[in-house]
């Protein structure tokens, strides 16, 4: 049996359960994960100390996947808000630094460039965000482009010097900790080593960063990868260590195979780009030929990807959904934030009948639903494979994913997030319509189950869904 230990970004259902769940579908694999109370919430940092104590007490695993924003900073929200400086961190490191070489298990480690998000909502950043946070992206942006184009007349702040000296510290706090990590790399500690970029663009402070720290991992000769994305990474690297020495090949299909070129929303690289390189990282091939063993289906836009809670574009799947003999997945990308309604629909008017369907996501970003497809396929069909495969973890895992990308992220959220009252109030309004979606994922399913439903951050954006077979 397979040892994995993973310490999460933070507790959102996205990073702690649904990790749980996809390890339940593998009966080859033992997934250790610390308490779920010692993680970092939107505004509680992680327990670091005790993490560190449930580090020491584990046996020496096979894989140790880990988010380096949570025991640096206490979570990823944590990194951008908290002001201890950089010895204090340096200190808890250390301390980590030296559990990660006592125990013999690869380490495959993450860490973020810290985001410049376009917008004045500072419910995950330094209360000045509000009113300054598009003022900041600005400043970030010209001051990149500026040095690229070498037009400096171009450069401008608008920005308070307290606010903007407030900020650049904290960025360089940051960016010297990923600096850190390259010797880390080099001496051993971690056997792999990801930047991630979230909310990103052409141009700002933290594309310049990924290109310094590239630029340095290539002069140093360390395999650091730099990827766009975030809450994907740690579940593409879960598939890393569950395929280990296997090779699976993987045949990516375009539903516009003429648009994968196209650039996705909150992402700086071209669609077709964004597979390859999380398939790259989860260590799995690419073969166009016929015999491939996978068929990975991904339910491109064909000219801009919408957007199912802003609702500017909103894209509706055309043609007629044609399923592969090989297993399968299904990355639906068509939108962000949300299940294509037609494409599910036509997925779940008919039983499933086999589990050639190894997994279906259309979680927030193309790079969030990527990654956490390719995770859950290669999961499974590794399981259906070795005969460990666990059918009612399976299809529990399922139906939590049509639940929340199809029912509440497509269909649902919108309505709770302009309700005008308190989220989790408004969500309970709309329990009927959920039931609506319970029938039918049930049936296509043919899985029984009864469903609650939580709003664990108390905002719209994520869900947690509790399943219990009936």
């Amino acid at each position: 049996m397979k040892k994995i230990a993973l310490i999460p970004i933070d507790n959102r259902p996205i990073c702690y359960t649904l990790v749980e769940q996809i390890c339940a579908v593998n009966e080859d694999l033992k997934l250790y994960l610390p308490e779920r109370k010692l993680l970092g919430g939107l505004t509680d940092m992680a327990d670091v100390s005790g993490i560190l104590n449930w580090l020491k007490s584990l046996p020496d695993m096979d894989y140790i996947i880990l988010s380096l924003d949570t025991i640096a900073y206490g979570g990823l929200v944590a990194s951008r808000r908290i002001n201890d400086d950089f010895n204090k961190i340096i200190a808890r490191l250390e301390d980590f630094k030296e559990v990660l070489k006592s125990n013999k298990g690869r380490v495959f480690a993450f860490s973020s460039i810290m985001r410049i998000s376009n917008n004045n909502i500072n419910e995950e950043e330094k209360e000045y965000w509000n009113p300054w946070g598009k003022r900041i992206f600005e400043y970030s942006y010209h001051q990149h482009k500026s040095r690229v184009l070498k037009q400096y007349n171009c450069v401008y702040n608008t920005v308070p010097a307290e606010i903007l000296d407030d900020y650049l510290s904290t960025r360089k706090r940051n960016f010297d900790i990923n600096k850190l990590y390259l010797d880390w790399l080099s001496e051993g500690v971690l056997d792999t080593l990801v930047y991630s970029k979230d909310d990103t663009g052409e141009y700002g402070l933290n594309v310049e960063e990924a290109q310094t720290l590239e630029v340095e991992a290539k002069a140093r000769n360390l395999n650091a990868i730099i990827k766009t994305g975030a809450d994907e990474i740690p579940l593409t690297l879960l598939a890393r260590a569950i395929l280990g020495n296997e090779n699976v090949q993987i045949k990516p299909v375009f539903i516009f195979d003429e648009s994968k070129g196209e650039i996705s929303k909150y992402e700086d690289i071209s669609v077709e780009n964004c597979v390859k390189s999380q398939l790259s990282l989860a260590g799995a091939g690419i073969d166009m030929s016929e015999n491939a063993e996978i068929t990975m289906i991904i339910n491109n836009f064909r000219f801009e990807q919408g957007d199912l809670v802003l609702g500017d574009v909103v894209n509706i799947f055309a043609g007629k959904i044609e399923l592969p003999k090989t297993p399968y997945f299904i990355a639906d990308i068509n939108n962000a934030n949300g299940s294509d309604n037609e494409l599910v629909r036509q997925i779940t008017d008919k039983k499933m009948k086999t589990t050639a369907m190894l997994s279906y996501s259309a979680y927030n970003t193309s790079a969030n639903t990527i990654g956490s497809s390719l995770c859950m396929a290669i999961n499974a069909f590794l399981a259906l494979k070795k005969g460990t495969f666990n059918a009612n973890a399976y299809k529990h895992l399922m139906a939590v994913r049509f639940l929340d990308d199809w029912a509440y992220q497509a269909n649902i959220r919108k309505a709770v997030r302009e309700a005008g009252l308190d989220f989790e109030e408004a969500l309970k309004a709309h329990i009927a319509e959920f039931q609506q979606y319970e029938e039918k994922i049930s049936k296509f399913l043919d899985f029984e189950f009864e469903a609650e439903y939580f709003l664990p951050w108390k905002r719209s954006f994520e869900i947690e869904i509790c399943l219990k077979k009936t």
